[in-house]
């Protein structure tokens, strides 16, 4: 199978996962759009070309937010792909202050494929809640979660200054556009 025929494999297999599942915005994107971004955000602004690492974006978030288990995708995708997602993956049954304050401390543990992902995930999300925010997200849960996303992007610099340096633009980005208003 080539690199692209894998990559196409897993887009499917991510967007069979995530049918059902909708973005917290006001639109109620469907899921799929997240991981895909992820991905392009990867080849497209941070120059990654490497297949484990865009095949892993996108299937980022089936074993945290699906019922996919990591044998299921150990033989669709090998035990590579699969020890990447599960680095990725929050344990859904902690708390979520505990999860968000894990993924910081555990940032700087992270491989570098993992690394990368976490970034173009955050810079992602950084977009969404900027542009296209939870409707019952007020001002100020919007800009702690810029915050986090700063803490644990810090445990992932040193990978890839392209991709780095999109962050800290989207970043700054999200803070001008909050401090601009409400629903801005």
């Amino acid at each position: 199978m080539t690199d692209l025929q894998e990559f196409l494999q897993a887009a499917a297999f991510a967007a069979r996962k995530h049918r059902l599942q909708k973005r917290k915005d006001a639109e109620g994107s469907p899921y799929i759009n997240h991981p895909l971004d992820v991905a392009a955000i990867l080849a497209g602004e941070g120059g990654v070309t490497d297949a484990t690492t865009l095949v892993a974006a996108v299937l980022h978030d089936t074993l945290e937010d699906t019922e996919t288990t990591p044998a299921e995708l150990a033989t669709a995708f090998g035990p590579g792909i699969r020890d990447l997602v599960l680095e990725l993956t929050e344990d859904k049954r902690l708390l979520k202050a505990e999860r968000k304050a894990l993924q910081v401390s555990g940032a700087l543990r992270l491989s570098v494929r993992a690394k990368l992902i976490r970034i173009a995930d955050k810079i992602a999300n950084l977009r969404d809640v900027t542009h296209h925010p939870p409707a019952h997200w007020d001002l100020a849960r919007r800009r702690e979660y810029l915050t986090w996303t700063e803490q644990v992007v810090a445990g992932c610099r040193g990978v890839n200054p392209a991709l780095e340096g999109v962050y800290d633009r989207v970043l700054r980005e999200g803070r001008a556009v909050l401090r601009a208003g409400p629903r801005a």
